[in-house]
C-alpha cells in the first residue's frame, strides 16, 4: 500500500500544482486512499519531495531531480513494484506497469537518467520510451532487467 501510495503521490504532483499536504492528502482521498495528515508528511519526507515557487506567488511540491546518475533505493522500488513487462518496437521501448503507475514508473526511468533514453511519455498503464537506436534500446532493456530483478 504504501509503495502504490507514494507512487500515486509522485503522479499527483508531476500532474497538478499541489500546495499543501492537506490539499495531497485531499487528493489522495479523492483517488481511495485513506490518509492521515502524519502519513502525508511522511511520505513527503521519504520521498524527498521540495517546494518550489510558482510564477504568481504560491508553491508547489515537487520531486526533486538527483544530482548524480542512478536510481534512489525508493525510484527502484517503484520501478520494481509497478513493473509488468517491456517489450522493444525497433528503437521505442513499450514499458507495461499496473494501473495507475505509469506515471510513477515513467519519474523512476527518467531518474536513471540513461542517455540514450530521448524521453517518455506515461499513459495509465503504458510508457513509451523514445530511444537513440535500436542498438540501444536493446542495452536500456539489459539495465532496467537487472534493476528490476535485484532482490531487495
Amino acid at each position: 500500500m504504501k509503495i502504490s501510495r507514494q507512487a500515486k503521490i509522485i503522479e499527483l504532483i508531476n500532474k497538478y500544482d499541489i500546495e499543501t499536504q492537506e490539499e495531497l492528502a485531499e487528493r489522495l482521498m479523492r483517488d481511495g486512499y485513506n490518509v492521515t495528515q502524519a502519513t502525508v508528511s511522511r511520505d513527503i519526507r521519504e520521498l524527498k519531495l521540495s517546494k518550489i515557487a510558482l510564477d504568481d506567488g504560491r508553491q508547489k511540491y515537487i520531486v526533486l531531480q538527483q544530482t548524480e546518475p542512478g536510481l534512489s533505493e525508493k525510484y527502484a522500488r517503484v520501478l520494481r513494484e509497478g513493473f509488468v513487462s517491456m517489450e522493444m518496437a525497433q528503437n521505442i521501448l513499450v514499458v507495461k506497469t499496473i494501473s495507475g503507475m505509469a506515471m510513477a514508473v515513467a519519474a523512476a526511468l527518467d531518474a536513471l537518467q540513461i542517455s540514450s533514453i530521448v524521453g517518455c511519455i506515461a499513459g495509465d498503464d503504458t510508457i513509451m520510451c523514445a530511444i537513440r537506436s535500436k542498438e540501444e534500446t536493446i542495452s536500456v532493456m539489459e539495465k532496467l532487467s537487472k534493476i528490476i530483478n535485484t532482490i531487495e
